[in-house]
């Protein structure tokens, strides 16, 4: 029975590979197979209900299956790529390159442009500007945050792995331990910075994408300090005050969490296509810093404690600009980037 699951889902890729007609297709066929939760884990977990005497057989089928399936989608996507530079020859026109040049101005990334101006927000108020790796240890991007190993916010995080045991950091947060313990006690540091998640590309996810970390430690931080902060922030982004919530939240590296939202900037929490007709905009994860976070950081969490919080340029981007799809940011396409120019 358990060799019949095996021809069947080797009969169900046959089918669905056919079917490919581009990389994200290609993403959604390797995901079904070969991802953490792929019909290829379900079948390895029935190894220990397979009798005795068949269990060579079938671990030799399962990994004779996992080896077609790999190669095949990796033909499949040499296969994609020569056809979009077919395609691509195909449709180019003839270029006189003895023409003058084209001076037209570029125009910056709608996401630089609002990082550069959340930065110098910041800045203004008296942070320090860190820079992070993108590829970090598994301690500084889950342990010394409070992620062990085993926990469950992990699986919330489809994290690119690298060979070394290495990986690309899915959170900002990654680089906390290293500011803490360089800046010590008294410190005020954001740290924006890319970040990756395996994740299934749509309309509001992406793999690659840009986020604001940022720590405040000192004696007797409270709460109020975060939203002080926050609102101050707010207020020289869209250039008036904005209200402000907290709602209960979970965050292994805050003790306690919150969501912070903002009142829609644009309908004055009327409600809109911006905010979802719920009048808030959800806006910014946040909390007192863990005393476990503060002593891995070599902090006396008895003497000294803080606030975290952390925001997403991208959905920034995407407020301000009513941009509705969030691979437009990583694309190259110049028509939809430069009309944002003038609006940021």
């Amino acid at each position: 029975m358990e060799l019949e699951v095996i021809n069947s889902v080797e009969k169900e890729y046959d089918e669905d590979s056919a079917k490919v007609q581009n990389l994200n297709e290609l993403e959604s066929l390797r995901l079904k197979y070969l991802g953490k939760k792929g019909l290829i884990t379900d079948i390895m977990a029935k190894f220990r209900e397979v009798p005795a005497e068949q269990k060579r057989e079938f671990g030799q089928k399962v990994n004779a299956l996992k080896n077609k399936i790999e190669a095949s989608v990796e033909e499949i996507k040499a296969n994609l790529a020569q056809k979009a530079v077919d395609e691509e020859i195909k449709n180019t026109k003839e270029f006189d390159y003895s023409l003058p040049v084209d001076t037209k101005t570029g125009s910056l990334n709608p996401r630089t442009i609002i990082q550069k101006q959340v930065v110098d927000i910041f800045k203004n108020m008296g942070f320090i500007v860190e820079d992070g790796a993108e590829v970090e240890t598994e301690y500084n991007n889950f342990e010394s945050v409070n992620v062990p190993k085993n926990h469950p916010a992990r699986d919330m995080q489809d994290t690119f792995w690298l060979d070394n045991g290495q990986l690309l950091k899915t959170q900002t947060s990654a680089a906390q331990n290293r500011i803490l313990r360089d800046y010590g006690p008294e410190c005020k540091v954001i740290f924006p910075g890319r970040v990756f998640r395996n994740e299934q590309l749509d309309a509001r996810h992406e793999n690659t994408f840009f986020q604001l970390e940022g720590v405040v430690v000192g004696k007797n931080v409270t709460v109020a300090n975060l939203i002080y902060f926050e609102k101050e922030m707010l207020k020289a982004l869209f250039k008036k005050d904005i209200e402000v919530r907290l709602r209960p939240g979970f965050f292994p590296f805050t003790e306690p969490s919150y969501e912070l939202d903002a009142k829609c900037p644009f309908c004055n929490g009327r409600g809109c296509h911006t905010c979802g007709n719920s009048g808030w905009l959800e806006l910014c994860p946040c909390g007192m810093i863990h005393p476990n976070v503060l002593r891995m950081g070599g902090i006396d969490p008895e003497e000294y404690n803080g606030f975290a919080f952390g925001m997403g340029f991208d959905r920034l981007v995407m407020i301000r600009t009513g941009l509705d799809d969030i691979r437009h940011l990583n694309s190259n396409n110049l028509k939809v980037m430069s009309q944002f120019k003038t609006k940021m």
